[in-house]
């Protein structure tokens, strides 16, 4: 080995060191328990197993922690928003802390607690994911099979990718990394060369080696103002079932649509904002305020808060034979629970 590679060794490992040491006592265990005091069994995702423990991060000088959703929900529940569990957050120094329930959000795997106790945590900065390039270190953070702060080091393997959430819904822009996650890592940090958070660790593939995802943090920075004034995210509701369909050849030269899919409407809610707009089954739904509705996942995901109670432009194709073009005014509901 050359000096040069040795140089760049040493500045590699003294990188990671250095971010480990200063977000290190930002990053707290999560120890889930019911009411009773009992541990309850731990949620699954992306082959997270039973335990009732994760990972998460203080990222507010008041006390702000954000973890995984499925951490914070392991066990049943009381018919409300709240988890009927008690939380309580190790810290690197020996602190071991109560916490209390915020809020959660299922569709994006992404939940938030704030200490319970008076203290003046540590914090660490929030970066941006969409900067990200692939290749850039990945540190993260955790407590993987129980081995508290545990650090490991990796890349940006890959951009842009999708992962289906255990409500069914898919959440976008899922950071890709080698950096070695195991059970227990869920909601510790993902962290750049800055010692920025840049993703929320959050699944693995049993059996695979080096390949781990994390929610990016243009996510949750959309997610967690609403989790701490509402206690979860407010999304539309249209009060339809659709499915996902390829537009031929034909249609989109006919209406000059550059998209490649759209939605087909197969059941409709008697009562619901899409009926009541003239939406019918058959129609096959093209964009909704003018953004391209190519996917079921694209509808859900342009239906958030913004559009709840509001005037919405529906554009749509109905008619099989002879298809034509036509533009509804839908509100959007808010979805419940």
């Amino acid at each position: 080995m050359g000096a040069s590679d040795e140089f760049l060794l040493d500045a590699y490992s003294r990188t990671v060191s250095d971010i480990a040491e200063r977000a290190g006592p930002s990053v707290v265990g999560v120890l889930v328990g019911s009411e009773d005091g009992r541990r309850s069994a731990g949620g699954r995702a992306g082959g997270e197993s039973a335990g009732g423990s994760g990972s998460g991060f203080v990222f507010t000088p008041d006390g702000y922690l954000l973890t995984n959703s499925h951490v914070v929900r392991a066990g049943r529940r009381d018919g409300t928003d709240r988890p009927r569990h008690a939380y309580r957050v190790s810290f690197s120094d020996g602190r071991n802390l109560p916490a209390d329930w915020v809020g959660d959000d299922p569709d994006t795997d992404l939940a938030v607690l704030r200490i319970g106790a008076l203290t003046t945590p540590e914090s660490v900065p929030l970066g941006r994911s969409a900067e990200l390039r692939r290749g850039e270190i990945a540190i993260a953070i955790g407590n993987p099979l129980g081995f508290e702060h545990t650090v490991t080091a990796g890349i940006v393997s890959a951009l842009g990718r999708s992962m289906r959430t255990m409500s069914g819904r898919l959440i976008p822009d899922v950071i890709q990394t080698d950096a070695a996650l195991n059970p227990g890592n869920s909601g510790g940090p993902l962290l750049n060369s800055r010692g920025e958070v840049i993703g929320v660790n959050t699944a693995i593939i049993r059996g695979a080696q080096s390949l781990s995802f994390a929610v990016a943090i243009d996510i949750a920075a959309w997610v967690v103002p609403q989790l701490i004034h509402y206690g979860r995210v407010r999304r539309g509701y249209l009060g339809l079932g659709g499915v996902s369909v390829p537009i031929g050849r034909r249609v989109a030269l006919a209406f000059d649509l550059a998209q490649r899919g759209a939605v087909r409407v197969q059941s409709l809610d008697a009562d619901g904002p899409a009926a009541k707009a003239g939406v019918r089954e058959g129609d096959v739904l093209l964009s909704l305020d003018g953004i391209v509705i190519d996917s079921v996942d694209r509808l859900h995901q342009t239906l958030d808060g913004s559009r709840v109670g509001r005037d919405c432009a529906l554009s749509l194709l109905r008619g099989v034979a002879e298809p034509r073009r036509l533009t509804l005014t839908v509100q959007p509901a808010e979805r419940a629970r």
